[in-house]
């Protein structure tokens, strides 16, 4: 019989093990016609582009949505909040909230509103830069803009960890 290592409470045995796979983050730009998904990487470090979702109506999206939480085993959902620049809620982001609350009530996740302010707008310099025609983004755009959300909040999360 081995002795299993015991518990001293520091917060190191808190922080994720390098390495050690972590459960997966479902990021969202959500608009009204199209729903940008992107997921992290199992090691939580970096944000992939997954598909971009032609919404067909709520039951529809969230039986989509369902799908890929199962496939991908994901925990965490993070949603766009489209302010307007002065901080201010703009029509956009109480329907984000709501798809938010959604899948909060559908699935029982945690669900983050993160500020997406200009994602689309960075989005769109991303794509020019890779060389990525303007014509026919419409397919894209979205799941960039769900890259550049998801992170975002991955950094910010691996920041507030580094501090602790």
């Amino acid at each position: 019989m081995t002795d299993s290592p015991k518990s001293d409470g520091s917060e190191d045995e808190l922080k994720p093990q390098e390495g050690a796979l972590v459960p997966r983050i479902l990021g969202f730009d959500v608009g009204d016609r199209r729903i940008g998904l992107a997921i992290s990487d199992p090691l939580g470090y970096t944000a992939q582009p997954l598909f971009t979702l032609h919404r067909a109506g709520r039951r529809a999206d969230l039986k989509s949505v369902a799908r890929v939480l199962r496939k991908h085993g994901v925990t965490e959902a993070v949603v766009g909040n489209p302010l307007y620049m002065s901080g201010d809620q703009s029509p956009q982001a109480a329907k984000a909230q709501a798809f938010a609350e959604e899948l909060r009530a559908e699935f029982g996740i945690t669900v983050h509103l993160w500020d997406e302010r200009l994602t689309t707008t960075q989005a769109h310099r991303h794509l020019d830069d890779a060389g990525h025609a303007a014509i026919g983004r419409k397919g894209i755009i979205d799941q960039v803009a769900a890259v550049l959300i998801l992170q975002s909040f991955l950094e910010a999360k691996a920041n507030e960890r580094g501090r602790s």
